[in-house]
């Protein structure tokens, strides 16, 4: 393992609770402002507020991940209902999709593997729920993540600007669990 990056053992995922909202709120809210230092005011420049986050913990599958310290080091919501930025007719037919919003890792904490391992969790939870595949959106922008997630076996599966907003469409087709 390299120099500053985080172990399996090092993180611990658990769905969020109502307890983790004000810790998760700040999280959203400090990549929110990163990205907008970095890469001036677009769609990412957003602010999370806690009612907001509590509704998502209560209404949908938000996942947290914890280092070793218990610190907040990332988080992933999967939902079923397909948000308001996808067009399905880009993705793979499947009859159960899912699909993966707000990820986000601790702004310290990036570049550690840390996404790697959300990503690698959201396929868990996928393969348990049963989803047949993870959609997502990113940026079609210098701030998106979209060469992070074909780095990560996300397959491109097409671009459009969606209410002004530059979007790239991956999927991830989920293989069933060997017994």
């Amino acid at each position: 393992m390299g120099p500053g990056r985080v172990s399996e053992a090092q993180l611990v995922f658990s769905r969020a609770v109502a307890g983790d909202a004000a810790e998760l709120c700040a999280l959203l809210n400090a990549v929110a402002v990163d990205l907008t230092r970095r890469y001036g005011d677009g769609h990412w420049t957003r602010v999370s507020t806690e009612k907001g986050t509590l509704r998502r913990i209560a209404d949908s599958h938000v996942v947290v991940a914890r280092d070793s310290h218990g610190r907040l080091a990332g988080t992933f919501e999967l939902v079923t209902k397909k948000p308001w930025a996808i067009d399905r007719a880009c993705f793979t037919p499947v009859k159960r999709p899912i699909y993966l919003i707000n990820m986000a890792v601790d702004v310290s904490m990036q570049r550690r593997g840390i996404g790697r391992k959300l990503l690698a969790e959201a396929e868990r939870v996928a393969r348990a729920w049963p989803a047949q595949s993870i959609c997502l959106d990113a940026y079609d922008t210098p701030a998106g993540a979209g060469r992070f997630y074909a780095r990560c076996g996300y397959r491109e599966v097409g671009r459009k600007v969606y209410r002004g907003v530059p979007l790239v469409y991956y999927e991830s087709l989920i293989r069933p669990a060997v017994d």
